[in-house]
């Protein structure tokens, strides 16, 4: 809608970091992770992904499960013994730490609730051979152990985290990087947590910018 999204953003994903997005909704967090795996083209500038890169993406709408399968099944893909990083963990307890117990495994996924099914898309994708997750508000619908579970193993990542999230208490816990959108087409990329990203907006912005106001942007010039 000719609404200049992002400007002049120049970044490049660390190492073993945990990258969290922050910002208004519609301001663009979600065209980035669109744009990262090509399903968006960008108007101007490039992305470059490395020949080693396996991303692994979890969006928002988590509609991709069998729900014939049982929520075992679609976890392990029926193996008895998982390979999570460099260790051997029965499959049966891999599930259990998404607060899956017992009988609740061999439940069918087409019956699950929106907050079971996104534990099972974090079980699903923090078990693969991706090395950079791409993940879009992991954090809705998350009972308080599936919560550190998933801090858990986001922090024993061996790869590069980029999540979307509004949850500051969760980004102050894991983050080592912030990119946030902060209106008028502009994103800032930070080095450190949430509240250190906040003490260094309210440094340059003042403490007015704290205040919830209506995201702005830029309208969309062409040559």
């Amino acid at each position: 809608e000719e609404r200049l999204l992002v400007d002049d953003l120049n970044f490049n994903l660390p190492p073993g970091g945990i990258v969290g997005i922050i910002g208004p909704n519609g301001a663009g967090k979600t065209t980035l992770f669109k744009l990262i795996t090509k399903e968006l083209e960008a108007d101007q500038g490039s992305i470059a992904i490395g020949d080693s890169v396996q991303l692994g993406y979890v969006d928002q709408n988590r509609d991709t499960l069998d729900p014939n399968k049982t929520i075992w099944e679609v976890i392990t893909d029926g193996q008895d013994t998982l390979q999570i990083g460099s260790l051997q963990i029965n499959s049966r307890a891999y599930v259990a730490r998404f607060n899956f117990a017992g009988q609740d495994q061999q439940k069918k996924v087409g019956v699950l609730s929106g907050g079971e099914r996104n534990r099972v898309h974090l079980a699903q994708i923090l078990k693969s051979e991706a090395n950079v997750l791409l993940l879009d508000e992991p954090t809705n619908d998350l009972d308080v152990n599936t919560m550190r579970a998933l801090e858990e193993a986001l922090v024993n990542f061996a790869g590069c985290a980029v999540i979307i999230s509004h949850d500051r208490w969760f980004l102050d816990r894991i983050a080592s990087h912030i990119l946030a959108f902060e209106g008028d087409s502009q994103v800032v990329w930070f080095e450190g947590n949430y509240s250190d990203y906040e003490k260094d907006r309210r440094r340059r912005l003042g403490e007015a910018a704290s205040q919830p106001h209506r995201i702005k942007y830029r309208h969309l010039t062409r040559d």
